[in-house]
């Protein structure tokens, strides 16, 4: 029985890499935990004091969208993948929309929408801005109030716009923002120091998000405030961040930013400037905040004298031949991460450049997933048949294993060494039917996981009830998959709701075991035969490709047992 256990302590191994090591990937900080009361004062007192020139302009009340963009003068946004403007007042870009993707479905879906202007629900935007090195000096700086002025209506891919402010000091103060094919802003900031001093200023740039954005709550998943620190990658969730209190760096260049599962907002300083970065959270008005900023080196600027820094900011939709495009053109490090491809990087990312390949070869994404799952079965086919004769080979042993347990259940040592001299003359390694299995779970996982957070998969159709690979089966058992005129949804716990995919993959599973060698103890029997009905219940919430991944792989596991059972069978004769 210890090879069953052995079996079994494979399979609760891969189940808990699969469902549970991601809740376990960031380990937990121990730094204290801040006081709520405490914490707001610290954000009231410290940064945003020190950064009023770039703090949205708040009420307690909420606008809507329209209302929001008609309060103010806008510049437009009119980029090939992107529609939007920019507001002249505090020179913010809170108003993008993705052309490429739509919120649902349905033919007549919206554009899906990232920014939003400061005062409406789920607020979301960017700026950039100045601070004084010294508080000491009595340099007016741009705000949140300051009207900018614009040398173009229109912002598009051809042609940036420049923006200006003169203040009293006749110190002049320039942005030229540029936009291009894609997500990429590229954000010159310029002061020209008219005045009969020097003068003294830090770089700064923020994003802000209002609201607490609904996430999907699979702890495979990481969404949240992110960002490479000195080329490591660091993550904070909404939740920890909520308790935990602000995260700061310090970082030679890098990227900071907030994600969720498809799209990415970051800013991003020059790979070679010093900057001060923070993750913080608080509360303005009952409205809650998340905002991501850092501060670059103090500048000086001599009468008479400009000088010039550049940033940029990334809003878009997080497609890694783009990302991987953008790291190499402006060098930023391992820009690739904000897809969250998780511990096996080296095997997921490969993955899904392989998924979109064929993708794009059979104009499918449902026939990549079942043809990359066919190439990896192939690939394993010669572990998966040592495990399995080694598995047969224990199970042809069971008796004799049985007698010497039983003859010496009072000695476990005499027990022990009769078993390893059985196993010595019979030339059989207990472990030997578990090892090609463990050593497959990286693999299996990591394209679970891909597939998981491939934005490839989103509203990409498959055949027959399933339009959507990352929606969950839309089908369910209750109404007998359709046939009965009624939705269970509206009446019944989603987790009951068990599509037929979902069902497929769990028969595919429990043929799948009773196609193994059988455990000899009850306990572990029973536990077997239980998994099939846990991974179904598990799995029906998630994607249906994810789904349809799983079962035909249990599919072709079945097939390759079959075929290697056949073959042990012909040569045995």
């Amino acid at each position: 029985m210890r090879e069953q256990g052995n079996l079994l302590l494979a399979i609760l191994l891969s189940l808990l890499i699969l469902l549970g090591f991601q809740y376990f990937y960031e380990v937990p900080n121990a730094k204290k935990e801040i006081e709520n009361k405490q914490y707001e004062e610290k954000i009231e007192n410290s940064f945003n004091e020190n950064n009023s020139n770039i703090l949205e302009d708040e009420t307690e009340a909420y606008l809507s969208i329209n209302e929001a963009l008609e309060k103010n003068k806008r510049v437009k946004i009119e980029a090939p993948r992107l529609i939007g403007s920019i507001s002249l007042q505090g020179l913010k870009i809170d108003d993008l929309t993705l052309k490429d993707y739509k919120e649902s479905m349905d033919k007549n879906s919206n554009s899906v929408t990232l920014f939003k202007p400061s005062q409406t629900k789920g607020a979301y935007f960017s700026n950039f801005g100045w601070i004084k090195s010294s508080s000491n000096q009595l340099i007016e700086l741009p705000n949140d109030q300051t009207i900018w002025d614009s040398d173009n209506n229109i912002l598009d891919d051809k042609s940036s716009i420049k923006f200006n402010w003169t203040n009293n000091q006749n110190i002049n103060f320039q942005q030229e923002i540029s936009v291009d094919e894609n997500y990429m802003f590229v954000v010159k900031q310029s002061v020209t120091n008219n005045s009969a001093e020097n003068i003294s200023l830090n770089p700064v740039a923020k994003i802000s998000r209002t609201d607490t954005p609904e996430t999907l709550g699979f702890f495979i998943l990481f969404e949240g405030l992110l960002g490479v620190v000195n080329d490591v990658l660091e993550e904070i969730n909404y939740d920890e961040l909520r308790k935990k209190g602000p995260k700061e760096f310090t970082s030679q260049g890098g990227w900071f930013g907030i994600t969720d599962k498809f799209w990415l907002t970051t800013i991003i300083p020059e790979p070679s400037s010093n900057v001060k970065a923070r993750y913080q959270y608080y509360k303005k008005n009952n409205k809650e905040k998340y905002q991501v900023d850092y501060i670059g080196s103090k500048i000086e600027v001599s009468p008479g004298q400009t000088t010039t820094i550049t940033n940029k900011l990334f809003a878009g939709a997080k497609e890694v031949k783009l990302l991987d495009k953008y790291e190499k053109q402006y060098n930023i490090s391992r820009f690739d991460l904000a897809i969250d491809f998780g511990w096996y990087y080296f095997l997921t990312k490969p993955f899904l450049y392989v998924l979109i390949f064929f993708k794009n070869l059979f104009g499918n994404f449902g026939l990549s997933i079942l043809f990359v799952t066919l190439l990896i079965k192939l690939a394993f086919y010669p572990l998966a048949n040592k495990s399995y004769i080694a598995m047969q080979r224990m199970k042809n042993m069971q008796p004799e294993i049985l007698r010497v347990r039983e003859t010496h259940k009072a000695d476990k040592a005499k027990m022990n060494q009769e078993m390893m001299a059985l196993y010595k003359r019979e030339k059989i390694n207990p472990a030997a039917g578990c090892l090609p299995m463990v050593i497959q779970i990286p693999v299996f996982f990591a394209l679970y996981k891909v597939l998981f957070v491939s934005l490839a998969m989103r509203h990409a159709p498959f055949y027959l009830w399933v339009q959507d690979l990352s929606a969950a089966d839309p089908t369910s058992i209750l109404n007998l998959f359709g046939l009965i005129p009624w939705d269970p949804n509206l009446y019944i716990p989603k987790f009951l709701n068990i599509g037929l995919w979902p069902i497929i993959m769990g028969l595919s599973m429990y043929i799948q075991q009773k196609l193994n060698p059988q455990p000899t103890d009850p306990i572990q029997a029973k536990i077997f035969t239980f998994l099939p009905i846990f991974f179904t219940f598990i799995l029906a919430p998630f994607p249906a490709g994810l789904v349809i991944y799983w079962a035909f792989n249990n599919i072709l596991s079945m097939g390759q047992q079959l075929l290697i059972k056949k073959r042990l069978e012909k040569k045995n004769k």
